[in-house]
């Protein structure tokens, strides 16, 4: 397996852990920020409406972008804030605009990182390679929603969102280790 895949999978690792460890706990946050139901509908909805709308225009906007790697780390770091976003939501209204922000960061993320996955997929092995993705991706946010639960139930929301944001940091971390391992690699070929 190529290196760009492995540190791609590694930012996955993070992200996910970090965003699993809070979803099966969202309608309960959702209720004691003074949601219902409805509100934890809502506000879902808002992020994967946002989600949808933006990956149609940006996808084919992102196949002309030189360097997708870029919009990786943008990414990330959107998500690093979406993450510490929830340090501040009081109300469904601050949930709203989090999940909003979570929407923009992953309609960014997906078609530049569909397509350097692909684009870095061993020749014969796209099945396994995607399938590593997959596996990993469902198998970490299974484990993270255990670990979120304890958390929670334990030490409460705060501590979880504690470590929901140092855990994104490392993601946003491995991006920055893509980007630059793929910008060295081209300094090599020019030389």
């Amino acid at each position: 397996m190529k290196l760009a895949l492995k540190i791609l999978l590694l930012s996955s690792f993070f992200i996910n852990l970090a965003g699993g460890l809070f979803g099966p706990l969202y309608a309960v946050f959702v209720q004691d920020i003074g949601g219902d139901l409805l509100t934890a509908g809502a506000a879902y909805a808002g992020f994967s409406i946002a989600l949808g709308l933006m990956i149609f225009f940006l996808s084919r906007w992102e196949d002309h972008v030189k360097h997708q790697e870029k919009l990786i780390v943008i990414s990330r770091a959107l998500s690093v804030v979406g993450f510490f976003g929830y340090f501040f939501i009081r109300n469904p209204l601050d949930l709203f605009f989090v999940q909003i922000i979570f929407g923009i960061a992953e309609a960014i993320i997906v078609p530049a990182f569909d397509s350097l996955y692909s684009k870095n997929l061993d020749k014969g092995k796209a099945a396994s390679e995607w399938g590593l993705w997959e596996g990993m991706r469902a198998t970490v946010v299974g484990v993270a929603a255990i670990i979120g639960g304890f958390v929670a139930q334990t030490y409460g929301f705060a501590a979880l969102f504690r470590v929901m944001a140092i855990i994104s940091f490392f993601s946003l971390a491995a991006s920055l280790l893509f980007y630059r391992q793929k910008f060295r690699k081209k300094r090599k070929r020019k030389r």
